[in-house]
């Protein structure tokens, strides 16, 4: 069987995503890396990966950004829609690394929450 394409959207400079691309590494497995800071996902992409993850744009917002205070995204009647142009423009408000897998995705924090979440599709791929 073919193993799935496994992707890290990454930053370089995240320890939890060095250690996260490291455990996949470890598993087998040599990820395509998206460093969505430079290579920003687009509105369908990240529609896609909140689908994959079952979170809300909110649960993949990371809070202690500048941006978040400026856009004030603390403003809990927001909707996706706002939430998710927010992300596109600043992607640095994404939390990293996001690991997608098959048809899944798993966010990288603990790493080690990948590969549990992941078992089946990778597994399937070994």
């Amino acid at each position: 069987m073919a193993k799935p394409e496994v992707i890290i959207w990454y930053n370089p400079r995240c320890s939890k995503c060095r250690e996260t691309l490291s455990l996949l590494q470890e598993a087998g497995h040599e990820p395509q890396r998206v460093e969505y800071l430079t290579e920003r996902p687009d509105k369908a992409s990240l529609r896609r990966v909140l689908g994959q993850l079952g979170l809300p744009a909110r649960k993949l917002l990371r809070r202690g950004e500048a941006a978040f205070k400026e856009l004030g995204l603390a403003d809990e009647t927001l909707g996706e829609d706002l939430l998710i142009d927010a992300m596109v423009v600043h992607p640095e408000l994404i939390e990293w690394p996001i690991v997608v897998a098959g048809g899944r995705a798993a966010l990288g924090r603990p790493p080690g929450q990948v590969l549990e979440i992941l078992a089946d599709e990778l597994r399937r791929s070994t």
